[in-house]
């Protein structure tokens, strides 16, 4: 039977099972709890579970300043900001998608040959900042830029009167040749390499937003409102891509320059999955040592986890035990 050394939660509900059982058990010889909290949820009794690690991440500064505000019971030596991380492998600086999916792509999108692209990705919600893409678009239009907007996303039944409200902005600003919705993509990878710039615009800000870390990390220039996990990438990785919150002139501008002068990001730095892994395997570890006699190490690599301890007789051997998303 086996009997874990780290209980890590990382959502509400399995959050609130996985807690409610620990709590009554022996302190003694309970595994050590920690929570990661991933996003901005709604401040309630029900989220405030995930504040109930021995020791919590946070997935950007912003989410833990959102923790301490909301949650100031949580003291702030209990938190520790680990941001997301991506695998340079997976998203290498200058990938090119293969020849296969180029020759389906021009089949499929005859509009953009020989025009600028410009993304946004992210699913069809009024925060995710559409509009706004539409009307940036609408003005380097009005600038003479031959650009084309793509919009990736997918719409859930509940957005379908959004999407046809952009829609219709797509008819009023007269953008029908320069706006396409590619709704869901599972290559969004190969997406961000055929586009000459990513944007994101969301109104609220993004707990962390892997999306732009993963154009950042091919080499694509993102242009981004100055908030959230967004910014604080942005911030250490292409400053010159922010532009203040709903500022969609100074967005516009912010495209035809970084377009004219071809700047383009550097290395993503320390914002790598095996930064990320490491990062988390020392939480755990400093937990760990924590139990008598106990002693920690780990390895990583791009998709595995190895976590080895010695450990008393009645702890056989370490384990972290995930109680995941719902």
């Amino acid at each position: 039977m086996e009997r874990p050394d780290i209980l890590h939660i990382r959502s509400r509900l399995p959050g609130w099972i996985a807690w409610l059982a620990w709590r009554k058990m022996d302190p003694a010889t309970r595994p050590r709890l920690v929570s990661t909290v991933h996003g901005f949820y709604s401040v309630s009794f029900y989220s405030a579970v995930m504040t109930k690690g021995e020791r919590v991440i946070a997935v950007s500064n912003s989410i833990k300043d959102y923790i301490l505000k909301n949650y100031p019971s949580t003291l702030s030596e209990k938190i520790t900001v680990i941001h997301r991380g991506v695998d340079p492998a997976h998203c290498p600086r200058g990938y090119t998608p293969d020849a296969a999916w180029l020759d389906a792509w021009r089949s499929e999108q005859p509009q953009l040959d020989g025009k600028t692209v410009l993304l946004l990705p992210g699913r069809i919600t009024r925060w995710k900042g559409q509009a706004d893409f539409l009307r940036l678009v609408a003005g380097l239009k009005a600038e003479g830029t031959h650009v084309h907007g793509l919009i990736a996303g997918e719409t859930h039944t509940r957005k379908k009167a959004f999407l046809e409200e952009l829609q219709g902005m797509v008819t009023a600003l007269g953008l029908s040749d320069e706006i396409t919705f590619l709704g869901h993509r599972l290559d969004v990878r190969e997406v961000m390499a055929v586009s000459d710039l990513i944007l994101s615009l969301s109104l609220d800000p993004e707990a962390f937003g892997r999306v732009t870390l993963e154009a950042m990390a091919l080499g694509k220039p993102v242009v981004a409102y100055n908030h959230g996990g967004v910014a604080e990438q942005l911030l250490r990785i292409y400053p010159t891509g922010l532009v203040p919150v709903g500022d969609i002139k100074a967005a516009g501008e912010k495209c035809e320059h970084i377009l004219e002068r071809g700047d383009y990001p550097e290395n993503i730095g320390s914002f790598t999955l095996e930064a990320m892994l490491h990062s988390t395997l020392a939480v755990y570890e400093s937990m760990i040592n924590t139990l008598p006699n106990a002693f920690f190490s780990c390895s990583t690599d791009s998709a595995n986890v190895h976590i080895f301890a010695d450990v008393p007789a009645e702890r056989p051997v370490a384990k972290a035990n995930q109680a995941n998303s719902d």
